[in-house]
């Protein structure tokens, strides 16, 4: 008879366990429940009722659109100087006229006394009512930036879409918004002019415009993924975009689309009346019936934007089959980009609203916004910083939009020269502009980091060439 061998163990230590001194961790968690803060706080809210706040129409009447109604809503909390250096901005600097509902205003300095010096540090208010103070006097636009930093218009395969990948398609349905952000991607098209940018238009009537997408989109079967976007959806009467949605599910090579909207934070009150509930679960069973995959995509940039109202848009969306609702932030200084601000935001996305954190890009190369912009080194330090607190479902990519490349996570370059700033990436497909360059994927695209965060003998080097 064989005698079994006995089977090997990992041997345990015998001795007591040692107390051993605890360092914590780089993050700690702590789990905060959402909360609507208080509008009365603000001398001109002060009698503005649950139901007033809640009614979509009453958020969009009363969104506030120039200084005179800024002061109106703040009252005497808020110090001349700061008017005067939104004034200062507004007459040369901003790429984007003001617009703010309520919602967003409300979570400006939230819990706290709002004075002067707590509203110029808030980062809600840093990117949706910059001043002149904030932007950066050396060089507040990169030799680089463009009005159409990612050349969408010049990939415009109709009015409003852009057929920049080779599976997928923006169309852009309109070009307001329920709320206009400083650092918008489209400040070339979206939105009022201002006296720094004289807007592109919109020409075709939006009928004719939607027509055009379909025919394109029918024209070509290797698409399959619609962002759906504009400016925002939520500016699109419902019944329009119901029919535009309706007919892109008609279309049997369409397995994805994706409706852009700020709004579902901005103005969560649109996203919960009745009548565009009903209809997004239209198009929601519709989409189930035909096995295309319909998500919302948000864009949330701090924690604070995230109150109770927020995630019931969102949990209603889920309710009644959107098979997702996800959140693009943008990167931005004095915004979210630290690690605590990053996951802090994560979290309430992901833990306390329902909202899937999915991406959030480096700011882009528009005109006078290098004060918000970060380097590619800083994304990649934060992309490692934030792995291994959130599930994995829920970690956020961060990704660099590289102009005529698209977007990329941050460790995919290919080369960096750190002293100048100057990333070198790659690309795998054409764009729609490319189909006769038989060298496209064989080019290195650059992309340039803010000067300000360079080295000085970087940016010495861009002074010297300063008029190159």
């Amino acid at each position: 008879m064989t005698q079994t061998q006995p089977v090997e163990t990992i041997p345990q230590p015998r001795h007591a366990p040692v107390a051993v001194p605890t360092a914590g961790q780089p993050y700690e968690y702590h789990r905060r429940p959402l909360v609507e803060p208080d509008w009365t706080r603000f001398p001109g809210w002060r009698h503005v009722t649950r139901d007033q706040w809640e009614s979509a129409q009453w958020q969009r009447v009363n969104c506030v659109k120039n200084i005179k109604q800024l002061r109106a809503v703040f009252g005497d909390l808020i110090d001349d100087t700061f008017y005067a250096d939104l004034e200062a901005d507004q007459l040369a600097l901003a790429t984007m006229s003001m617009l703010v509902p309520p919602q967003m205003i409300n979570t400006m300095v939230p819990f706290a006394p709002l004075t002067t010096e707590a509203l110029l540090a808030d980062p809600i208010r840093r990117y949706m009512i910059p001043v002149a103070s904030d932007r950066r006097t050396d060089w507040p636009s990169h030799p680089y930036a463009s009005r159409d930093s990612l050349h969408e218009h010049d990939m415009w395969v109709a009015e409003g879409l852009t057929h920049r990948y080779p599976t997928k398609v923006l169309a852009e349905l309109l070009s307001t918004c329920p709320q206009y952000c400083g650092h918008c991607t489209r400040m070339d098209l979206v939105g009022n002019s201002t006296p720094a940018v004289d807007k592109l238009k919109l020409t075709l009537k939006p009928v004719d415009r939607y027509d055009a997408h379909i025919a394109y989109l029918k024209a070509h079967p290797g698409v399959r993924d619609v962002v759906v976007s504009g400016g925002d959806v939520a500016n699109v009467p419902w019944r329009n975009l119901e029919s535009y949605l309706m007919r892109l599910l008609e279309l049997e090579t369409v397995r994805d689309i994706r409706l852009a909207t700020k709004a579902l934070m901005g103005l969560p009150q649109h996203w919960l009346q009745p009548d565009v509930v009903q209809g997004l679960e239209r198009v929601a069973r519709t989409a189930a019936r035909r096995g295309v995959n319909l998500a919302i995509h948000t864009h949330v940039n701090h924690a604070q934007s995230l109150t109770p109202l927020v995630a019931k848009a969102a949990q209603t969306a889920l309710d009644v089959g959107v098979r997702d609702v996800r959140n693009q932030g943008v990167l931005m200084r004095g915004v979210n980009a630290t690690t605590p601000e990053l996951l802090d935001l994560c979290f309430a996305l992901q833990g306390e609203a329902g909202i899937l954190p999915y991406y959030f890009y480096m700011c882009d190369m528009i005109p006078n916004a290098e004060h918000w912009r970060v380097p590619v080194w800083h994304a990649q330090q934060l992309q490692h910083d934030i792995m291994g607190y959130l599930p994995g479902y829920a970690t956020p990519r961060i990704v660099c939009d590289v102009p005529f490349v698209g977007k990329r996570w941050v460790h995919m370059l290919t080369d960096y020269d750190r002293e100048r700033g100057i990333s070198y990436w790659t690309k795998n497909y054409r764009t729609s502009i490319e189909s006769a360059d038989l060298e496209a994927l064989n080019k290195r695209y650059a992309y340039y980091d803010p000067i300000d965060t360079l080295p000085a003998d970087g940016q010495q080097w861009w002074n010297d060439h300063r008029d190159d």
